[in-house]
């Protein structure tokens, strides 16, 4: 009697380790974003490899270390191989490793890694860790991922609020200096760490503070 093999079905939600190994601070930042947003680390830094590899700004920063072509949307970085490799900039920096799983399949994350790990001439993991630096510092992630996790937490009517506080504070900044968003909730997080058990109540509580002073 025949037996026929049946094919292993490949899933479409497939995901796949990536293990990059990131500078101290770097790594401080993303528990912190862990933190104040109530969110697992491993998706965090997931969110933040997404975001980078579709940023045209992320791209043509790393574009100066590209060893190799990479094309981007409809833009297509040349490479050159007389550029140091990026794992000697990496060099003598202490590091710690974080976990994350991105999808794989054609055109997913990972496979969108893969390509720029080859442009950069080093492993996926290595690129990983370069892009997730490059995404943090080189683009406004930290800004829209808290405004998405404050918007899925607080009514309009704070949200409003919050935005009115930071226009103020922006307004009479005496330094000339402009605050971010990430750079209040940072001041409301160090202000509220005793009881605070999420962005979104530490905001509201620390919204329903400055309204009592009024």
């Amino acid at each position: 009697m025949r037996v026929e093999e049946k094919k292993r079905k490949i899933r479409s939600d497939k995901k796949r380790d990536v293990k990059p190994s990131l500078p101290i601070d770097l790594k401080e930042c993303i528990y912190r974003l862990s933190y104040i947003t109530n969110t697992p680390v491993k998706n965090v830094v997931e969110s933040i490899c997404i975001s980078g590899l579709a940023s045209s700004k992320v791209m043509d920063y790393l574009s100066n270390y590209f060893r190799r072509g990479f094309s981007f949307g409809s833009t297509v970085y040349m490479g050159d191989m007389s550029k140091e490799p990026i794992r000697h900039l990496y060099k003598n920096i202490e590091k710690e490793r974080v976990s994350t799983r991105l999808k794989d399949g054609h055109g997913e994350t990972y496979d969108v890694l893969k390509r720029l790990a080859y442009a950069l001439d080093c492993s996926p993991a290595l690129a990983a860790s370069f892009l997730i630096e490059a995404s943090i510092r080189n683009s406004d992630f930290v800004d829209e991922y808290m405004t998405r996790h404050l918007e899925e937490e607080l009514d309009h009517r704070r949200m409003q609020e919050l935005k009115e506080v930071l226009k103020f504070i922006n307004k009479n900044n005496p330094y000339k200096e402009e605050y971010s968003l990430h750079n209040l909730i940072s001041y409301i997080m160090d202000e509220l760490k005793v009881g605070a058990t999420s962005l979104g109540s530490s905001v509201q509580n620390w919204l329903e503070s400055i309204q009592h002073k009024k």
